[in-house]
């Protein structure tokens, strides 16, 4: 019999809720200390009545893995309110979180091998998590749970007992680990780039895995990722972060089909066609960083923008609904002059 976590929240609150989220670390220069924001006023809401895998893409140092770290607890916000069920995550006690706040929400992350001891037999994390969580009444009843958890992620407790981390694939080390995060029952995964040390062949099966993990399951993964095409093929909806800031987010076929900020638009061209087994083995190369990106006082894609206005050097964009999704962008501020717009729009299509 598997026994649940549970702790009073309220039924029509989000799974997940970001208001205004940032993380600004101090670095010394000399003398003197420099902000610098990883993570710049990221809000978004991951609904709890339908399970939804959300994308959150961008170059490497564009914040996700800092966004991921906060949601998982592992990073105290600096401003900004993070809500899981209505509870903010900060105010929970050591408690709080190893009880309840970990009983519902799970990681996975980038390298599986990392995440286990090469000294240790890979199945005893599966039978520690699940009596450390009393996931079942009797421990008799452990390697039956365990194999019934290990039948999602394809494997079977047989293929697994008594090996070692290095006696196993990669594909089947990071299924243990999905194995892992799922023993608990969680609503929320956080991968944090999960597939980027798989080949292609093993990403698409790990990506697949977890569009099916949320069908049947009824589990919302955050996937965290630079790799666009699985981005695209995984989402249902996406964020695109840019230097801390989520720059355009709705839906993915929206967002990656016909973009709307000039960021996207340049990241657009790198995503190959997903109907190809050979685009998988494709690397995507993210557009060029600016060292200033981090410290502009306007719009931090000013330098590498085609449609950049005066306006955009010394102003931070609003963050607009525009076509079914928020963009951050002068562009489609209805208080900047209709011509200028005109007339710097990049193309799309």
């Amino acid at each position: 019999m598997t026994v649940t976590a549970s702790m009073p929240d309220s039924e029509s609150a989000p799974l997940l809720e970001i208001d205004d989220l940032s993380k600004i670390f101090h670095i010394r220069q000399g003398f003197a200390s420099q902000e610098f924001h990883a993570v710049d006023n990221a809000s978004f809401v991951i609904d709890s009545d339908k399970p939804e895998i959300f994308a959150v893409v961008g170059e490497s140092g564009s914040g996700k893995t800092t966004l991921a770290k906060m949601i998982l607890g592992m990073e105290s916000a600096s401003q900004g309110i993070l809500r899981y069920k209505n509870r903010v995550v900060n105010d929970l006690s050591r408690k709080e979180m190893k009880t309840w706040f970990y009983h519902e929400v799970q990681p996975v992350f980038q390298d599986p091998f990392a995440a286990f001891s090469p000294l240790k037999r890979i199945d005893s994390y599966l039978y520690e998590t699940a009596q450390n969580y009393k996931m079942v009444e009797n421990k008799k009843e452990t390697p039956r749970y365990i194999n019934e958890v290990l039948s999602a992620v394809g494997l079977t407790l047989a293929e697994i007992a008594g090996r070692y981390p290095n006696e196993l694939s990669g594909g089947q080390a990071q299924r243990v680990a999905i194995a892992r995060a799922l023993i608990t029952h969680p609503s929320l995964i956080v991968a944090d780039e999960p597939v980027s040390m798989l080949d292609a062949s093993l990403r698409m099966s790990i990506v697949n895995m977890f569009r099916k993990l949320k069908e049947d399951n009824k589990v919302s993964v955050i996937y965290i990722t630079h790799d666009l095409a699985t981005a695209y093929y995984t989402g249902d909806r996406i964020a695109v972060m840019l230097r801390g800031w989520i720059v355009e987010m709705g839906p993915t076929e929206q967002v990656l089909g016909n973009p709307l900020h000039p960021y996207t638009q340049n990241l657009k061209s790198s995503i190959p066609s997903i109907r190809s087994s050979e685009a998988w083995e494709e690397k995507i190369d993210l557009a060029v960083i600016e060292a200033d990106e981090y410290t502009r006082t306007g719009c931090k894609f000013a330098g590498r923008c085609p449609a950049v206005m005066d306006i955009c050097h010394d102003n931070v964009p609003p963050s607009i609904m525009h076509e079914g999704r928020s963009v951050k962008c002068f562009l489609y501020d209805d208080a900047v002059d209709a011509e200028k717009k005109r007339m710097l729009t990049p193309a799309t299509g």
